[in-house]
Formats: C-alpha cells, sequence, structure tokens
C-alpha cells in the first residue's frame, strides 16, 4: 500500500484532508495531489471539504528532492508534473460542485501558496504566510498562482509577491484581500471546521452553482454572466433546497436544506 499523504475523515456532512508529511512540512510530491484528486473524485455524500496541513505547516510546496529537479531536466520534468498531475488537480478544485475552506498554520509556500488560496474560504492564522518562492531558485510561480494572484490582490501586489519572492504573513494576506481571515493560529482549526459545517448545512446545489459562477465571471463578459445566472437560476429554482428556502421564509422559520 502506497504512504498516506493525504488523511481523510468525515465530520458530519464535511469531508477533511489533512496533508500527511509532517516531517516535510508538507511538501508535495505529485503522488500526493494524486490522492487528493482522488478523494475530490468520490465526495460521497459530503457536503463541503476542508483541506488542512494541520498545526505547524499547511503545505511548503512542491517537493522537489529526487529526479523532478535534476540538473538538465528540471524544466521537463516540472511540465511533465504539472501538466500531468499538479494542474488537473487545481481544475478538480476549482470545478468542485460543493464549497471549500482551507485553514492554514505555518508555510502556504510555492504551489501549497495555489492550494490554500483556490479554496472558497481561506483562514489563516497570524503567524501563518503565503510565500511565492520561485524567484529565489530561479523559477516561476505555477498552480495557478499567476492567474489567481491579480485577481485576488490586484496587479502590483502580485508583482510583488513574485517578482520578491518575500512572506505575506496572515494579517497582510487579510488586509491585501488574499484571505477570508486571520486568526491566532490555536483556533484557525477550529474556526476552519466551523464554517466548513456552516457551509455543508447550506443549500448545495445553488452554493456550488455560485462557486463555478464566480469562476467563470473572472473569463467572461457581462452579457455572458447574464445568461450563466439564468440558467443557473433555473437549475437551483428546481431543486428541492429551494422549495425548502421559500416555505421557510413564507413560515417565517430557518430552512433545513438537505443538499438536494
Amino acid at each position: 500500500m502506497s504512504e498516506a499523504m493525504v488523511l481523510a475523515e468525515r465530520n458530519g456532512a464535511v469531508l477533511v484532508l489533512t496533508l500527511n508529511r509532517p516531517e516535510r512540512l508538507n511538501a508535495a510530491p505529485p503522488a500526493l495531489f494524486e490522492q487528493l484528486a482522488a478523494y475530490l473524485d468520490n465526495l460521497g455524500d459530503a457536503r463541503a471539504v476542508l483541506i488542512t496541513g494541520g498545526e505547524r505547516a499547511f503545505c511548503s510546496g512542491a517537493d522537489l528532492a529526487g529526479k523532478m529537479m535534476a540538473p538538465g531536466s528540471a524544466g521537463d520534468n516540472a511540465y511533465a508534473a504539472l501538466t500531468g498531475t499538479y494542474n488537473p488537480t487545481m481544475e478538480k478544485l476549482a470545478d468542485l460542485p460543493v464549497p471549500i475552506v482551507s485553514a492554514v498554520n505555518g508555510p502556504a509556500a510555492g504551489i501549497g501558496c495555489s492550494l490554500a488560496l483556490a479554496a472558497d474560504f481561506c483562514v489563516m492564522g497570524e503567524s501563518a504566510y503565503l510565500l511565492q518562492a520561485f524567484v529565489n531558485i530561479g523559477l516561476v510561480p505555477d498552480g495557478g498562482s499567476s492567474w489567481m494572484l491579480p485577481r485576488l490582490a490586484g496587479k502590483a501586489r502580485a508583482t510583488e509577491m513574485m517578482l520578491l519572492g518575500e512572506r505575506i504573513h496572515g494579517p497582510k494576506a487579510e488586509s491585501w484581500g488574499l484571505v477570508y481571515k486571520c486568526l491566532p493560529d490555536a483556533v484557525v482549526q477550529d474556526e476552519a471546521l466551523a464554517l466548513a459545517q456552516r457551509l455543508a448545512e447550506g443549500p448545495s446545489m445553488a452554493l456550488g452553482l455560485m462557486r463555478r459562477g464566480i469562476m467563470a465571471s473572472l473569463q467572461s463578459d457581462y452579457a455572458e454572466g447574464l445568461a450563466r445566472e439564468a440558467a443557473d437560476q433555473r437549475e437551483a429554482g428546481n431543486s428541492a433546497d429551494a422549495a425548502e428556502g421559500t416555505i421557510a421564509f413564507i413560515q417565517k422559520r430557518k430552512a433545513e436544506f438537505k443538499g438536494q
């Protein structure tokens, strides 16, 4: 049996995925992303996903040990790993039908930064940091960072992160709009789980359509956005959760969504 680089457990309707290479600060070889993708492909009845690396680190980046960075072939090996494993997993995250929360303690560097920010809600500890470390080793951002960062923080700040390669700690990340919330380190895991549980109690179809709609809006014009909203509203409006929401509103009570 291969090493369990990602641990999975259910907490109610939340699928908790924990990166499990603490001795390497959760540095991620392609195999780790393969295991992550396998869980994303088999959500079962989970209605939200929480991705975390535990208390010490989120993910210190791709694992550069071994043949992946061998002199003379590093670029070709990195290209193969990105197109064959890392990028398809990032695309799965973008297209997931349920909300994603990330809980970040310690470093989220390189592709770990991309993974953390791919969540709908990124909760960071005060001493945690985001790092685009590529410039320090003569490489370029990957995992979607060059697409994601200008949209989250603007061109100037994205340029600062990528070209200077300096740590962006939790408080600054929150002030820049990169993450949802910065909290004391000790409460990050609990607060992130509570948020994931709140999302899991929501109208799952509508939430999934919203997150996909947000992603699509970053690449479409206004008319396309209007058309997509109309189509999504038809799909959501025909769901059992929408019917429950309407009845609950009329009856002046809290809706009890079932994710249907």
